[in-house]
């Protein structure tokens, strides 16, 4: 008589479901690696936030994310004497696509060191990319006990890195990591409940998700052009303070109409980069108010440059 086979555990499973099985694990160490389960402090807060400050930095870090907006654009401020360099390998993954500027206090100035994470960067964009990065920190040295006045010097050098074309434009798209959690707990769960829970899952996470794209989509858009309409006009202001500038060392000084006008416009701005800095992204009225008041603004400054400044005449012997 032949003996009975004792088959192991594992016999009785069939080979598509540990294929099944396995490609679950293989989604789920994925999800996780993706997500940033493996991230340091500085890449976990990039990877949803656009600023991050140190323990022991002086920073109010909810009115600096309204300074930078929705830009592509991450501010680290790190403690005196950091590895600054190393802080930008950290976050190559969490801000890719962003111009990266690690910032720390040294002295009297700042010691920056900027990594732009551009599409393409080590081929056809690897000069922009040198170029973003050396110049988005420009001008920040005489804000050193300010930095929110610091960020808002390197908001202004990277929307005119858009204009000049060296950095795209476009809003920052920022993917939580909470649904790649969800996808591998349903790739699971549908492996035990069955293919039909998963499909329907699946199909309400999409709509979800396509629902939340498309309003998130929309407030970007407003707010772009409002970051845009606030570049032209920063450019405006600058090719006019210039000219003010050389003006004013004429002799007999600046044209009072000129100079009039001038000075009240740029006052103007300064109180319009307050409302710009604190509106909220959802607010779509204000965004659009804003966007409106920026035009008007813009319109005068071209108005303003169009004003002929007089000389001095020269005295008689």
């Amino acid at each position: 008589m032949r003996p009975p086979v004792r088959r192991r555990p594992v016999d009785l499973v069939g080979a598509p479901f540990r294929l099944a099985v396995l490609a679950c694990a293989v989604l789920a160490g994925w999800a996780l690696w993706t997500g940033g389960a493996l991230d340091g402090p500085v890449a976990r807060q990039v990877r949803t936030s656009s600023v991050y400050a140190a323990p022991g930095v002086d920073l109010d870090r909810a009115a600096a994310e309204r300074v930078i907006g929705n830009r592509r654009l991450v501010v680290i401020l790190l403690e005196p004497g950091a590895d600054l360099r190393d802080a930008c390998h950290q976050v190559k993954r969490a801000a890719d696509g962003t111009v990266v500027l690690v910032l720390s206090r040294d002295g009297d100035d700042y010691d920056t060191h900027g990594c732009a994470l551009l599409p393409r960067r080590d081929k056809e964009n690897f000069g922009r990319a040198a170029v973003a990065a050396t110049t988005v920190g420009r001008g920040i040295d005489a804000f050193i006990d300010r930095p929110l006045e610091a960020l808002k010097v390197v908001t202004v050098n990277y929307d005119l890195l858009v204009k000049t074309g060296t950095v795209p434009d476009g809003a920052r798209t920022i993917s939580p990591s909470l649904p790649r959690y969800l996808l591998a707990a349903a790739a699971i769960a549908g492996v035990v409940a069955g293919a039909t829970g998963l499909y329907l899952g699946g199909r309400r996470a999409g709509r979800l998700a396509a629902t939340r794209r498309s309003r998130r989509d929309e407030h970007a858009d407003d707010r772009s052009a409002l970051s845009a309409a606030a570049a032209v006009l920063a450019q405006q202001i600058i090719d006019l303070d210039q000219r003010y500038a050389l003006a004013d060392r004429r002799p007999g000084g600046t044209d009072r109409n000129f100079g009039r006008r001038y000075l009240r416009l740029t006052s103007e701005y300064a109180e319009l980069l307050d409302g710009i800095t604190a509106v909220d992204g959802d607010d779509e009225a204000a965004v659009r108010e804003l966007t409106e008041r920026v035009d008007a603004l813009s319109r005068r400054a071209r108005s303003i440059a169009g004003v002929r400044v007089r000389s001095a005449a020269p005295s008689g012997g």
